[in-house]
Order: structure tokens, then C-alpha cells, then sequence
């Protein structure tokens, strides 16, 4: 089966990634999936939340990694107002699902007196929007802890990321299982799933859903399948 864009169901799109997009933030990155364009960019502070911190003096200090969301007016049409007086629903919970998905791979005690803050701004959307965040997320968290360890290497005496983190969308189009859904096949798909995954291979988190008809295992183990290999491919990605 060849799909509307001419890929297989099994290919993800033109995976782009650009290190270093802009200089005022430790670490950046431009993370392109097809026509999706989001900028990730790692900010840090040397300090935690207050409701962080341990009341016993005797408890390692552990640092923190959150996550902001937020596409910019133009990056659909129409045009999508600006969040200027409170966060809508949507926005918060995929910033929560890259805060969580980041935080799964670091080591809290050996980031230590440090808070990251990854902020991911969709610059156009056309699907898959999430994911590319959390993909390019963590090239981004990455570089930034590599900066981090480089200014004192004499401080941690272990790995801050234990693992990397991808993540891809999956769903079933036509009757098909596919990869990497663009906006085309994502509004209409009969069903739709993200998935993250470690370069490991273990899962972090799965969200699937039905949009008509519900679907049976078979359907989720061929999707299933299809996400690890999406995630194999960027993982690799990742390491350039």
C-alpha cells in the first residue's frame, strides 16, 4: 500500500534535525518531521523548585526537568490565537506528556542543584506535533546536560540520562496500520495512537484511541510493531 504522500506504510517522513537553530539558549534544536517544524530548546538554572527540596540535609539534592508547549499563531491555518491569559487543555496536557517522557530517562540525583526547562514551539504543524517535541525534546535536554558536565566534570561521578527517549505516531488509515501520520491521514484515521519508547526499546507511555469502530489486538501489535521500528530509526537519528 502506498499512501497519499507516496510512502510506504512502514516509512516515517523526512526526518530533519538542526543543532544549535538559535544561540541564546544552552542548546536548541529545529526538529523537522515532514512539513511539522518545532524548536526545542533547553534552558537551565542552578537551583530547584522549592517544593523540591528536602527538609533533612542528610537526603541528596535532586534536580528537575520540566517541559513548556505552545504552537505559535501562524503555524496553522487559520491562524490559532495566542495563549495570553491561561494555557487551553490541549497545551497542557502534551507539555505534561514531555515533561513526563523526559524525565523518565534522568537521574535526579546526579543532575543535582540543577532545573532544565525544555520549551517546545511549534513553528508549523501538519501532524505529529507531540512527538517531535519529545523527540527533539531530548536532543535538546541531551546537549544541555552534555554543557552542564563540561562546566564542572569533576561533579558527577555518574550518567544524568539513562536511557534516550523517542517518540511516533501510529494509527490505522484506510484499514491500514501506518506510521508517522501527517495532518492528512491524522483526521481521518480510524484510529490514532502515540507512542514513547527508550532507545532501549521499553515503553514510557502508549495513548490510542478509537475514532469510530474499536479495534482488536491484532491492530495494536501490528501498530505496536510498527512504532518500535519508527522509534529504532530515530533513535539512530538521535545520536548524530
Amino acid at each position: 500500500m502506498l499512501r497519499h504522500d507516496q510512502r510506504t506504510v512502514d516509512q516515517l517522513r523526512a526526518i530533519r534535525v538542526q543543532k544549535g537553530f538559535t544561540k541564546t539558549s544552552l542548546s536548541s534544536v529545529l526538529m523537522e518531521a515532514g512539513n511539522t517544524m518545532v524548536l526545542c530548546t533547553a534552558s537551565v538554572e542552578k537551583s530547584i523548585p522549592a517544593w523540591r527540596k528536602s527538609k533533612d540535609p542528610q537526603q541528596p539534592v535532586l534536580g528537575w526537568v520540566t517541559a513548556e508547549y505552545n504552537m505559535l499563531p501562524g503555524s496553522t491555518s487559520p491562524r490559532k490565537q495566542r495563549d495570553r491569559s491561561k494555557v487551553d487543555g490541549r497545551t497542557t496536557e502534551i507539555q505534561r506528556l514531555i515533561g513526563r517522557s523526559l524525565r523518565a530517562v534522568v537521574d535526579f540525583e546526579a543532575l543535582g542543584e540543577h532545573t532544565i526547562t525544555i520549551d517546545c514551539d511549534v513553528l508549523q504543524a501538519d501532524g505529529g506535533t507531540r512527538t517531535a517535541s519529545i523527540t527533539g525534546g531530548f536532543i535538546a535536554l541531551a546537549d544541555a546536560v552534555q554543557q552542564i558536565i563540561a562546566g564542572r566534570p569533576e561533579a558527577f561521578r555518574r550518567p544524568v540520562l539513562t536511557d534516550t527517549v523517542a517518540a511516533i505516531s501510529v494509527g490505522v488509515v484506510d484499514g491500514s496500520p501506518v506510521l508517522d501520520l501527517d495532518y492528512h491521514e491524522d483526521s481521518r484515521a480510524e484510529v490514532d495512537m502515540n507512542v514513547v519508547m527508550t532507545g532501549s526499546g521499553r515503553f514510557i507511555e502508549v495513548q490510542g484511541t478509537a475514532e469510530g469502530a474499536p479495534f482488536d489486538q491484532d491492530t495494536l501489535n501490528r501498530m505496536l510493531d510498527l512504532a518500535r521500528q519508527g522509534i529504532a530509526s530515530l533513535t539512530e537519528i538521535q545520536k548524530h
